[in-house]
């Protein structure tokens, strides 16, 4: 237990955390594992910065979930412009992009006729014909998808588009060094990039307000990092091979916690807290949400509860668990002026005792039906993907299936995500299961004072707060 408050703790004090506004790009960037897409798209990323705004990046693209069986690589070129702090996702630039070229390397026959017939029935002009039926597969050929030059575009069948480079955010800590004979720590620096739509429609317009998985520097990255190397030296003829891992058995039992300030799409700031109760299928979770990309200025708390289904594997998302989530009870602590105002002047009713909210207080909204202002309905069942893994060091990480980005939740079947959340971490086992409720305590802030901290946001904020269907994650 200790560990899981200390944990919360370290995450509120966000560690160290660096990150220059605006961030500095130079240099190669890479995954640090097999990264899952909506879909789901099986992919590893190698992104090369150059200092006059070039770029190349190298997106692999896998057959299975450990990112062992290559089916094709893209080579994308273009230019990068930085341009000023993001207004709606804090702590982000905003960026324009142009692409030049993007051209693809088959690594097997049957990838080839996939992505030609995909290519051949969804393209426009000038892409019927882009590979003729029966075509043999030649190794380390490359077929141009789009050229800037001869304004030939063909890569919408393939699901592709580069917005994630238009939300760019880079940040810097140091690791320290686990040999108990050196002292001292390691520079890490990591690339957010936008996030991708879960829906594979929207994926080709969205414009990203959250991040996915972060790329490292090749240079300085966590150690150890097998992956790392082993990316960072492929390139579109030989597209990296990820080592074995062992599959694990999905034991959820125990307490997970975030590894960093987690954001989402239409931009929350949030940490996660779960306890799993394996003997009789319950669950509680704490969602802790802030105001500001380090998590340091909390707007208000969530602790929910309920039970869950037995895991079956998923058709879908190989190596993923499918789950329901049942909520049945939940209980809010808003945590600044903000929050305690827009649930004042809540309908009577809707979210807990009407006019009685104060912060630092917390309230059941379980009477009500859940809290109408925060978009929470009680009870609630959520479609659920999860799947459990250990990190490097042997840490039990896992994770929870993406939320969708419209806003909605997974409430039917249909709406089961394809991808994940960022990993939660394992702080204690299933035998040190505790259930006591850690509060983050409240800082007694003046209201001046916490009202400023989010002066560029009161008005977009209350909105937000409103419009949102707050996600269970």
């Amino acid at each position: 237990e200790p560990l899981c408050r200390q944990q919360l703790r370290h995450l509120q004090d966000s560690a160290g955390i660096a990150a220059r506004l605006p961030p500095r790009l130079e240099g190669r960037w890479v995954s640090t594992g097999c990264e899952v897409r909506p879909g789901p798209e099986f992919l590893t990323r190698s992104y090369l910065f150059y200092t006059n705004r070039l770029f190349k990046a190298l997106q692999f693209y896998y057959w299975d979930p450990s990112c062992r069986d290559p089916s094709y690589s893209l080579v994308i070129k273009g230019k990068l412009r930085l341009r000023q702090a993001s207004w709606i996702t804090r702590g982000a630039t905003e960026a324009d992009y142009h692409l030049h070229k993007v051209g693809i390397v088959f690594h097997s026959q049957r990838a080839m006729r996939e992505v030609a017939s995909r290519i051949n029935q969804t393209s426009g002009q000038g892409c019927g014909g882009f590979l003729p039926p029966g075509r043999s597969w030649a190794p380390g050929a490359l077929y141009e998808v789009l050229s800037a030059r001869t304004e030939r575009d063909c890569t919408a069948a393939l699901g592709f588009a580069m917005h994630e480079l238009s939300l760019v955010r880079v940040e810097r800590h140091f690791q320290p060094l686990l040999q108990p004979q050196q002292s001292g720590s390691r520079l890490v620096e990591e690339l957010y990039l936008g996030d991708i739509h879960t829906d594979w429609g929207e994926r080709l317009h969205y414009r990203p307000t959250g991040y996915q998985r972060p790329m490292q520097s090749a240079l300085h990255h966590v150690h150890p990092c097998p992956a790392c190397g082993i990316i960072a030296r492929a390139d579109e003829h030989h597209p990296p091979v990820l080592p074995a891992r062992a599959a694990l058995p999905m034991r959820l039992s125990g307490s997970w916690v975030s590894t960093h300030c987690e954001v989402r799409p239409a931009v929350l700031f949030l940490t996660r807290f779960f306890t799993f109760h394996g003997s009789n299928h319950s669950w509680e979770g704490h969602y802790y949400h802030y105001s500001d990309p380090l998590c340091r200025q909390p707007t208000f708390t969530i602790y929910a509860s309920g039970h869950y289904t037995q895991g079956i594997p998923s058709s879908k998302v190989r190596g993923g668990t499918e789950l329901a989530f049942k909520v049945t009870q939940a209980r809010v602590t808003p945590m600044d002026q903000v929050t305690v105002l827009m649930l004042n002047s809540s309908e009577p009713g809707s979210c807990g005792l009407a006019g009685s909210w104060s912060a630092g207080l917390e309230q059941d909204i379980t009477p009500t039906n859940g809290c109408l202002a925060l978009g929470i309905k009680l009870p609630h069942t959520e479609y659920e993907l999860f799947k459990t893994e250990q990190d490097t060091q042997e840490r039990s990480l896992l994770y929870i299936g993406e939320r969708p980005t419209d806003g909605s939740s997974p409430d039917s079947p249909d709406k089961r995500p394809t991808s994940y959340q960022a990993p939660l971490i394992q702080c204690a086992a299933a035998s040190e299961e505790f259930s006591n409720y850690i509060s983050l305590k409240y800082v007694g802030r003046k209201d001046a004072n916490g009202i400023e901290a989010l002066k560029p946001l009161p008005v977009a904020f209350l909105l937000l707060i409103a419009l949102l269907f707050l996600r269970w994650d």
